[in-house]
């Protein structure tokens, strides 16, 4: 069954691309910085000698910084908008990237992680409260193209890396490169972001009280922690399962991941559509079946082609979760403080904290497939949990201009 896009009244009669853009680049920028520091794991677990145990500590210390960074953002926006929020924060997730590659101690190396994870926290909470407002503006659901246009940098990121050890320079440099560009584009763009009296404009119904409903953002988490839990397993695990469970060439192995966020990029350029179609509820519950379907393919796979289709299928089948959760979320606010938006974010980081280390503790105790069965069993029951994606129907706020 079709089901609308609640906005409020007057909202949607018009596009805004300027501002659609600047919301667009803060996703990108997040998006290239995240992944030029993760594929670069690696080589500054080598320069910084950590053993693996260390590393793993040190990996899991940082999503716990990013939801505190989540949290202290969502009082901030409610205070002094999501605009000037994230404006602030995405240029220190950028420095803390160059940061990363220039510090020469451990301990200065354990700084600038905690301002990355305060700062990431920060941004990943406040891009999402634009992204809301901006779709409350337009008036149907345009989220998934932010997601879609954030992994899709995620790759220029990895590809960034991947440059910069080819031509054999300094980690320094590559991270030099990928900040200048961030800070560059949120310099740019960051004027054109939606200001806190224009999104308090947008919201629902701005007169309302702060409180947001525990219930509803729980359970939207939840399943928002469900689908990380997939894609922690993937990121971290999927090219040592080709390797190791499959018999993948090394040169294959990465594979695996790769085409995983492929698909999802291309699952998100149409999830939007599919949300206007058939409503969020029927469009998350058949993406989260396509994806256990991906989940099954890699499990049973008998060779590393199958196991890498079985990936792309996943993808695809999960890339209208998270920007789903994000729009569901934003509705249950409808005063538009961001609060709801922040408190859904913080689920995000639960799903990495659990997600890499539950499936390789699987596989030690027992083999690579039991290790991917237990994220495909865990995202299956997003669907019953879909019917938090529809958030209930409140009274619509009379028609406020933007002023911008």
């Amino acid at each position: 069954m079709r089901q609308s896009f609640q906005s409020p009244a007057g909202a949607g009669a018009y596009r805004d691309p300027v501002t659609r853009r600047a919301v667009g680049a803060a996703y990108a920028v997040q998006g290239l910085c995240f992944a030029a520091l993760l594929t670069q794991v690696p080589v500054l677990q080598d320069k910084f000698a950590f053993s693996d145990g260390a590393l793993t500590l040190l990996l899991l210390a940082v999503p716990v910084v990013a939801g505190l960074g989540s949290v202290l953002a969502g009082f901030a926006a409610e205070r002094y908008g999501s605009a000037l929020v994230l404006r602030v924060a995405q240029p220190l997730v950028c420095l803390s990237v160059l940061g990363a590659g220039a510090v020469g101690d451990r301990l200065p190396l354990y700084l600038v992680l905690a301002v990355f994870g305060l700062s990431v926290g920060a941004v990943d909470a406040t891009m999402n409260m634009q992204g809301v407002s901006l779709e409350r503006r337009y008036g149907r659901s345009i989220l998934a193209s932010f997601y879609a246009v954030w992994s899709a940098a995620g790759i220029l990121g990895a590809l960034s890396s991947s440059a910069n050890e080819h031509w054999h320079q300094p980690l320094w440099v590559g991270f030099g490169v990928v900040a200048a560009v961030g800070i560059a584009a949120s310099a740019v763009t960051g004027r054109r972001l939606i200001r806190r009296d224009a999104e308090r404009a947008l919201a629902v119904n701005p007169a309302a009280g702060p409180a947001v409903p525990w219930r509803p953002i729980v359970l939207i988490g939840i399943g928002v922690a469900l689908m990380y839990v997939a894609d922690s397993a993937t990121s971290n695990w999927s090219a040592e399962y080709l390797r190791r469970g499959l018999s993948s060439p090394a040169e294959f192995a990465a594979w695996g991941y790769a085409v995983y966020q492929a698909c999802m990029v291309l699952g998100r350029l149409g999830a939007d559509q599919a949300a206007r179609r058939w409503g969020p509820v029927a469009a998350v519950r058949v993406g989260v079946a396509v994806g256990v379907l991906g989940l099954a393919v890699v499990v049973a796979a008998p060779d590393p082609a199958v196991g890498i289709i079985g990936f792309g299928i996943l993808g695809f089948g999960l890339s209208v979760v998270v920007p789903q959760s994000f729009s569901a979320a934003g509705q249950y606010d409808p005063a538009g403080t961001g609060l709801a938006i922040a408190r859904v974010n913080l689920f995000n980081y639960v799903g990495f904290l659990v997600g890499a280390p539950l499936v390789g503790a699987a596989e030690q105790l027992t083999t690579w497939r039991i290790g991917f069965a237990v994220p495909l069993v865990l995202i299956a029951l997003i669907i019953p949990l879909a019917t938090a994606f529809r958030p209930a129907r409140r009274p619509s706020a009379t028609a406020v201009p933007v002023g911008e």
